[in-house]
């Protein structure tokens, strides 16, 4: 039995310093044998992750970091294809090989893999089919795969569709945790979306006044990530590493302040 600990998008440099104090008391405190995190949003700016941010991320717990739509936002290609274990989503163009990584524990292996959703972004390559795909090219019992997806009916069917074919699925970037952690009914763990990590009081991650200002007047408005007390969304799936079949979900909230 393994388990495995999904971090939602890390937001700016208050989210990078408070998964950086906390992740480690985290894996501890849930036993987890892996943490996957989501990066997208890690840059000061809010957008994209730099090389030294993901080596911060990466020597405070993370064993792999998954990102989504703004990937290539500070950074390009050679980012992902230097760092094995840092990905992009899989179904952008080209990108197909840095969007998946195999962690080799001896006695078993786990597969993990990032595709971005073609509803309400950008049309990139049909993230079924890439799924498909990836999952030919491992041998892996135990696959992880995060869906960084703007709409939950597209993650559900993903799940609905990798039923039984993955360990487990989450979903990331719309950074709201949502209610439905469970195991479907042939043994893939999923939520359709974990939350971020990040200011607890903002607009998933932005100055709300900001984010206000955008919403009543539909004009462009330069956002800023917000400061404040932080929270770390999560979801620690239990899995059976001999069938790869998921036993539990269990969605995992930790604040400050």
């Amino acid at each position: 039995m393994i388990k495995v600990l999904c971090v939602g998008d890390v937001v700016g440099t208050p989210g990078v310093d408070f998964l950086c104090r906390r992740l480690p008391s985290l894996k501890r405190s849930t036993g987890a044998d892996i943490c996957v995190v989501n990066g997208e949003n890690a840059d000061p700016s809010g957008k994209g992750i730099t090389q030294a941010i993901a080596e911060d991320i990466f020597s405070h717990g993370a064993d792999v970091i998954t990102t989504g739509n703004h990937c290539f936002f500070r950074a390009g290609d050679s980012l992902y294809e230097e760092n094995e274990f840092l990905l992009c989503p899989a179904n952008f163009p080209g990108a197909e090989q840095n969007g998946w990584c195999e962690l080799d524990f001896g006695r078993f292996k786990v597969q993990v893999m990032n595709l971005s959703g073609s509803a309400f972004l950008e049309p990139l390559g049909n993230p079924f089919e890439t799924a498909d795909r990836l999952l030919a090219q491992s041998s892996a019992k135990v696959r992880i795969v995060d869906f960084h997806a703007e709409s939950t009916a597209e993650k559900q069917a993903l799940g609905c569709y990798l039923d039984g074919r993955v360990s487990a699925l989450f979903g990331t970037h719309t950074h709201v945790p949502t209610a439905d952690a469970r195991v479907l009914p042939k043994g893939t763990g999923y939520q359709s979306d974990v939350g971020m990590t990040g200011p607890r009081e903002s607009v998933i991650g932005v100055v709300p006044e900001l984010a206000i200002r955008k919403q009543k007047t539909h004009r462009p408005v330069r956002f800023a990530v917000a400061e404040g007390p932080c929270r770390m969304d999560a979801v620690l799936f239990t899995i059976d590493e001999a069938t790869g079949r998921c036993l539990s979900a269990e969605g995992i909230l930790t604040t400050e302040g």
